[in-house]
């Protein structure tokens, strides 16, 4: 099948690339000339696993092409798979600039027999509003079809998915024929259902998910309160089937899709005169819990930190990814060198995009021990294999007392950290 897939960041790189990888005949498109031509030579404009090859397995078997959107002469295809940007606005709306520019190039080239595949996060509703602002009169079919890639494990998302969602209007079996032909050879669950219902899938899941992490630090916050373990208490929550797989306590979530997606349906609830305390809860307690290494510093050190010297380990929102939108590091880092601290910071893939947005004095190093010299303190706040896995016997004759370590994300053994002369906090772990 012949499909275009419009805005290659991280979504669309994937996209594109995998359709390609199952045997259709893939465009990429964007607006972006750099991000084109990295492409073109074989090069993914994030980082992330085994990416980079499939792109360039593509470009070799020649059903993967990639042009910026001005240089588009041929046909779209069966479908137009559209993967642009919906950051949040101010008020915490989304901003759906770039799918309706997207729209609008589609309908002006007056494609026939074409699918619009919607796989950006729209709010629920939207497809809808677009399908009523000129997308059905120009002939054009739509389909809602949600990602739910984790940054990190994108491509296996992507090859061996939990669900595949797909909301189209009651009774177009041509759009969906066309969303599963896509998806050919995938074994996975498929859900049909309406279009606003298959957007509000996306932004519940998100929404629960992050639900759940903000619920698991609440709970660490008391078990340190009163000496009971996170860590039995994770365990003995993921044993009982009502409440699934382990939780895993830290300094709360980021990146691209849960703090935007979290927030835009608070703000749908909002304008829709529906009041959800329990999300806004969600994101206080996640504001929160991404300070809770200052707070533990403060207790440390009797509240006076400036002229400390911090060793940030981790600067990515997750390990396996350079992606720091929203990371807790950056909150972290700004409010540390806010009160006179010496920072000295590490992470393996996210030195350039952390750097873009970090303070100028924010010393970027190589390897965890550099992170590590000379520091009073460390906060762990990736739980990235270089940094678990560290030489934390080294890292111990590098550090200065207390030799304080702050695990924002429970990966290291409480037992041996104190062992080696560390000085040792986790997230609900005091009891240990």
């Amino acid at each position: 099948m012949k499909i275009t897939v419009i805005g290659l960041g991280y979504v669309g790189a994937v996209a594109a690339s995998g359709l390609a990888a199952a045997g259709h005949d893939v465009l990429g498109i964007d607006i972006d000339r750099q991000r084109v031509d990295a492409l073109q030579s074989g090069v993914a404009p994030v980082y992330e696993f085994g990416l980079n090859e499939r792109v360039a397995a593509g470009r070799r078997e020649g059903n993967l092409r990639f042009l910026h959107r001005d240089e588009v002469a041929e046909p779209l295809g069966k479908a137009a798979v559209i993967t642009t940007g919906t950051p949040p606005a101010d008020s915490g709306a989304v901003d759906l600039n770039q799918v309706r520019a997207a729209l609008e190039w589609i309908k002006a080239r007056q494609p026939d027999d074409l699918v619009v595949v919607m796989k950006s996060t729209v709010p629920p509703g939207a497809g809808q509003r677009f399908l009523q602002q000129g997308l059905q009169q120009s002939g054009i079919r739509y389909a809602a079809n949600p990602e739910f890639l984790r940054e990190g494990r994108a491509l296996a998302d992507w090859d061996a998915p939990d669900r595949i969602v797909v909301g189209v209007e009651p009774g177009d079996d041509q759009a969906l024929a066309v969303v599963q032909g896509m998806h050919a050879g995938i074994d996975a669950p498929y859900l049909v259902t309406d279009i606003t219902s298959a957007e509000m899938v996306k932004y519940a899941s998100n929404a629960f998910l992050a639900t759940r992490i903000s619920f698991i630090n609440e709970i660490a916050s008391l078990c340190d309160r009163v000496g009971a373990s996170i860590d039995a208490v994770s365990d003995g929550l993921a044993l009982d089937g009502r409440t699934g797989v382990r939780i895993h306590a830290g300094v709360g979530y980021g990146g691209s899709c849960f703090p935007k997606d979290v927030r835009a349906l608070d703000y749908l609830a909002l304008t829709s005169g529906v009041n959800v305390e329990l999300l806004q809860s969600v994101i206080n307690v996640n504001n929160r819990q991404r300070l809770s290494p200052l707070y533990a510093l403060r207790e440390q050190f009797n509240g006076g930190l400036a002229g400390l010297r911090v060793g940030v380990l981790g600067l990515a929102f997750k390990p396996d990814t350079d992606d720091v939108r929203d990371a807790p590091s950056l909150a972290l880092i700004q409010a540390l060198v806010d009160e006179g601290v010496a920072v000295q910071a590490f992470d393996p893939q996210a030195r350039e995009t952390a750097g873009r947005r970090l303070p100028a004095t924010v010393r970027m190093v190589d390897n965890p021990v550099q992170a590590c010299d000379q520091a009073q303190a460390v906060a762990l706040l990736t739980e990235w294999r270089e940094i678990v896995e560290a030489d934390w016997p080294g890292i111990a004759g590098k550090m200065r007392p207390p030799r304080f370590v702050f695990d924002g994300r429970n990966a290291l053994d409480a037992g041996e950290m104190r062992r080696l002369g560390f000085d040792y906090v986790g997230v609900g772990r005091r009891a240990l």
